[in-house]
């Protein structure tokens, strides 16, 4: 950036993540002329540690499944998700010369496995495009006149001229990326509503003994299901995948889709006890696990009933479960009760973990809350209160699972965002 009157621009883009990359692609595709303005040292830098470092660029599912992945207002994105779909995602990489494959649950990764093919794909068409760029400038604030958008400015008080904005900053989870919620105060200043932004996607806290002496920290979990109940024993959602024991609670893919749940449901009641019914076999009925338990009385009476339980449980975790409800573990089978039978079952199917709430914003995947949709127009995320503002990706208070339907919003929001910032700059 040199000088200090710079040209005014078509439009201007501030972020240079994944929606704020798309947004500078769309609009420069059709001809607007464009500023991309990071505050950090490189473009891409989430983008370049998502997905395990192999970024998971969308989801392949169909778009009823996609939006049930998406628990932060999937409503408002219905419209946009259809013009511009995971279809049309993965067409524009594989446009870039990426080629893709699909996984497990439907994601959608880079052949190469690295997240670094995606980054350079997208920052390179952003500079074949002659989109300029302008990394390491912070922005102050947004600068409108008459309810419509006249430009930025940046800390240095310098003052650059745009007649459309795309907000493309991201929300303030990992901030170690720049995603520290700088949006925030300049959309509130414009008189747009903040919904107070809170962690999701993010490991579960628990204070159970258990957990207090890590018995069982490190011990996985695989294909279970997690319901979260709150304390009349209401299920707030039913989660499946796989799921780890940490010293402080809960993670893996099940539990952090698990998060939203139980953030929102501390916001709304911040006392109200929250617990986890983790169903280790999901494969098996209660019934069935009790019918094997009375056989296994007649059929290997000797046997201990711990034994019988590791058939289904790692031991760590039947250990915890003997202790729980006082069973001895080498009672031989002949000598086990209908009444501890009907526990072991209720165990296997319905593990109980007594939860405390979250980790910290700061450490979650993604940010739930930021500017309110209310205020948008949802088939072309224009601000309805500014003319020529527009918003793309977590700085707006959308949110989807992990695997790749918070990058399906970022993309399909930027795309949208800048098309329609450019389209406004051509009336």
């Amino acid at each position: 950036m040199t000088g200090n009157q710079p040209e005014k621009y078509d439009v201007i883009v501030i972020g240079g993540g994944p929606s704020g990359l798309m947004a500078s692609i769309a609009a420069r595709t059709i001809g607007a002329s464009t500023l991309l303005i990071e505050k950090g040292n490189r473009l891409g830098r989430k983008l370049g540690i998502s997905g395990g470092g192999r970024c998971n660029v969308t989801n392949a599912k169909q778009l009823p499944e996609l939006m049930q992945n998406i628990p932060g207002n999937a409503r408002f994105l219905h419209s946009v998700l259809s013009r511009y779909s995971n279809m049309d995602i993965m067409a524009f990489f594989e446009g870039l010369g990426i080629r893709l494959k699909e996984e497990d649950r439907g994601r959608v990764f880079p052949v190469s496995d690295k997240a670094a093919t995606v980054v350079k794909a997208l920052v390179d068409k952003v500079y074949q495009l002659g989109v300029e760029v302008w990394i390491d400038t912070p922005v102050r604030r947004l600068m409108s006149q008459d309810n419509r958008i006249a430009g930025v400015m940046l800390y240095d008080q310098t003052t650059v001229a745009a007649k459309a904005i795309v907000v493309a900053t991201g929300g303030c989870s990992v901030p170690k990326t720049g995603s520290t919620g700088d949006a925030y105060p300049w959309a509130k200043a414009l008189g747009h509503t903040i919904v107070d932004p809170f962690p999701t996607e993010v490991p579960l806290t628990s204070d159970e003994w258990f957990i207090r002496e890590r018995t069982l920290q490190g011990l996985s979990l695989q294909g279970i299901e997690i319901s979260i109940l709150d304390q009349r024993g209401k299920k707030l959602t039913t989660e499946s995948g796989d799921m780890i024991f940490t010293h402080f609670g809960l993670s893996g893919p099940a539990s952090l889709r698990c998060s939203h749940y139980v953030s929102t449901s501390l916001r709304k009641a911040p006392q109200s006890p929250l617990a986890a019914s983790i169903d280790c076999l999901p494969a098996k009925k209660r019934g069935e696990i009790i019918e094997s338990l009375e056989r296994s009385r007649k059929t290997d009476g000797r046997k201990h009933l711990s034994t019988m339980i590791t058939q289904w449980l790692p031991e760590r975790l039947a250990q915890v479960i003997l202790v729980r409800e006082d069973i001895e573990g080498a009672t031989q089978m002949a000598n086990v009760s209908n009444d501890t039978i009907m526990k072991v079952a209720n165990n296997v199917k319905s593990f109980s973990v007594r939860l405390t709430g979250t980790l910290p914003l700061a450490q979650a995947t993604v940010t739930g809350g930021g500017v309110s949709v209310k205020e948008m127009d949802p088939k072309t995320m224009a601000s309805k209160l500014h003319q020529g503002l527009y918003f793309a990706g977590e700085v707006m208070d959308v949110h989807g699972h992990t695997g790749g339907y918070n990058i399906t919003v970022a993309f399909s929001t930027g795309h949208c965002a800048g098309t329609s910032a450019a389209l406004f700059t051509q009336q």
